[in-house]
């Protein structure tokens, strides 16, 4: 165990982890999960819009239809 742990630099980690900034970071993660919900919420809206605009357009079509028969003497 002693041998693997001579090989890791140790030294150059704990320099290059001492440069990590806390509030950089907390900003970071905090920007990163307001992105990640507006990217969810955007694409939310995106599928009920389609979703809306589909039923809208299959009760327009379906109205059409049923007056369209009504006109030519047929049974719905």
């Amino acid at each position: 165990m002693t041998a693997i742990l001579d090989r890791v630099p140790v030294d150059e980690i704990t320099a290059e982890a001492r440069q990590i900034q806390f509030g950089k970071t907390v900003l970071l993660a905090v920007a990163a999960v307001l992105f990640g919900l507006g990217w969810v919420v955007g694409k939310t809206f995106v599928v009920l819009w389609r979703a809306a605009a589909w039923s809208a357009t299959a009760v327009k079509v379906g109205w059409r239809e049923a007056q369209s028969s009504r006109r030519t003497g047929g049974s719905a």
